[in-house]
């Protein structure tokens, strides 16, 4: 089977009585075909694996292909195959890819692009360098909440000046899910670093949202 067959013949099979309900959930933005999370994991494992064997250019281009569907659980399987591939692109080609970040966006698929970038950046401190620029100085807010929740799993191994830079660009940025982002990245770093987090949140007029959620482990 070529490269182009193997993704055109690929096709999830959904439960209608599904559809519906994963619609609403998200609002009813996008087309469901009704796959929950094991089954489409399932379904896609055959392809994931055959993305490993071919060339990363390939494994791009089966990512974009499968973006351009309607149904909402093809771009799950596309940042799947990214999640597969991370290691064996280039930071060219992981910012290649950066326009699906913002095709279709909603938090569901910009989150879970942040894991394909946040094991990447953690992987090598001058790709998180280069990944960090090029989303933090983006216009399109759901490439700077990557940019906020780039670091969200380097523990000790966070940046703590691309933290605060991303943080205070969007501090006074009225978008619920930025504001939500700061509050996540302040929260997950209190895990490592508390009295910095205490500190910062003491020391910067922050909105009561991004408080909330960064301080949610600080009494405990």
């Amino acid at each position: 089977m070529t490269d182009d067959s193997q993704i055109s013949s690929f096709q999830l099979v959904g439960d209608p009585a599904n559809a519906a309900p994963m619609a609403k959930y998200m609002k009813n933005q996008f087309q469901f075909v009704g796959v929950k999370t094991p089954a489409r994991l399932a379904q896609s494992k055959a392809l994931l694996h055959a993305s490993l064997q071919a060339p990363p250019t390939t494994a791009m281009a089966w990512s974009q292909a499968l973006y351009r569907r309607p149904e909402r659980e093809y771009q799950y399987v596309a940042i799947d195959l990214a999640k597969h591939n991370w290691r064996r692109f280039s930071v060219a080609e992981l910012l290649a890819l950066r326009p699906l970040v913002v095709a279709k966006p909603w938090w569901d698929t910009v989150d879970a692009w942040r894991v394909v970038y946040g094991r990447a950046a953690d992987a090598d401190s001058t790709v998180k360098r280069q990944l960090f620029d090029g989303f933090e100085a983006s216009d399109n807010f759901w490439e700077r909440r990557i940019a906020l929740n780039l670091q969200l799993m380097s523990k000790d191994q966070t940046d703590l000046a691309m933290l605060q830079q991303a943080i205070l660009r969007d501090r006074e940025t009225s978008e619920f899910f930025i504001q939500k982002a700061i509050g996540w990245a302040l929260r997950q770093y209190s895990k490592t670093d508390p009295q910095w987090v205490r500190t910062f949140i003491s020391g910067h007029q922050l909105s009561k949202l991004s408080v909330r959620e960064g301080s949610k482990y600080l009494d405990r």
